[in-house]
């Protein structure tokens, strides 16, 4: 599995655990994730277990470090309400933040572009603006 579909089942899992009340336990677990066929067309993701051991990496880190995290994006939010941000940008902020800041082996231009196209494809829409903005910002300052 690729690194950026690790990256997608970990902002799921965040958001599920934010969102969804999902237990750390059972977000860490990846007994969610589709591992099958899906009939109506849906692509199959298919874990190995390099990627889900990135995956939980992600998930792990992110919860663990949370408080910092958050702190580190609101203080880049100009004319913004943290609670107010949509729930899926967060998801999406919070894993790449925790990257930026705990995983100085994978290059910053890397997780903010991997963040992007995250953002394109499951953010509301131009959240990826706003995405590119605040994970700049934040890079600028580690």
């Amino acid at each position: 599995m690729s690194r950026r579909k690790s990256r997608i089942i970990a902002f799921q899992g965040l958001y599920s655990w934010d969102v969804g009340g999902m237990s750390e336990k059972d977000v860490l677990e990846l007994s969610w994730v589709n591992q099958e066929p899906s009939d109506d067309g849906e692509k199959s993701v298919t874990l190995d277990e390099e990627g889900a051991a990135f995956s939980r990496m992600l998930i792990a880190g992110t919860i663990e470090n949370i408080s910092a995290i958050d702190e580190k994006i609101k203080a880049h939010l100009t004319n913004w309400d943290f609670d107010r941000v949509n729930k899926v940008t967060i998801a999406i902020l919070r894993m790449s933040v925790y990257s930026l800041m705990f995983m100085k082996d994978i290059d910053s231009s890397i997780v903010i572009d991997e963040a992007i196209d995250i953002a394109k494809h499951y953010g509301p829409d131009d959240s990826y603006k706003f995405v590119n903005a605040i994970l700049d910002n934040i890079k600028k300052t580690l």
